[in-house]
């Protein structure tokens, strides 16, 4: 009988040993999930980092061609304006 509850006491600590593995087995999987899915998240952040350092480089780009053509406009527009008042003095004299 003492060898019967020394076995069954024995099983019980087996099984909650193993039950304690199990859980322990689930944490360790769903931190690998956890790290997984953060590493999957950094690569899709590197990627939208490089396409928008691309964007950013290509509006700047087309910025300072905006930039260069408003002053080439500008300066047209000033000879524009001093050529007509040149006229309009000429025609009032």
């Amino acid at each position: 009988m003492a060898d019967t509850s020394a076995i069954d006491a024995a099983s019980k600590r087996l099984a909650l040993a193993l039950d304690a593995l199990e859980a322990a087995l689930d944490r360790r999987r769903s931190a690998d999930r956890g790290q997984e899915m953060l590493g999957a998240q950094i690569q899709a952040l590197g990627a939208d980092r490089s396409r928008l350092a691309a964007d950013l480089d290509s509006q700047a780009a087309r910025a300072r061609r905006l930039e260069t053509a408003n002053r080439d406009v500008a300066g047209r527009l000033d000879a524009a304006i001093a050529t007509i008042r040149s006229v309009i003095e000429t025609h009032e004299r």
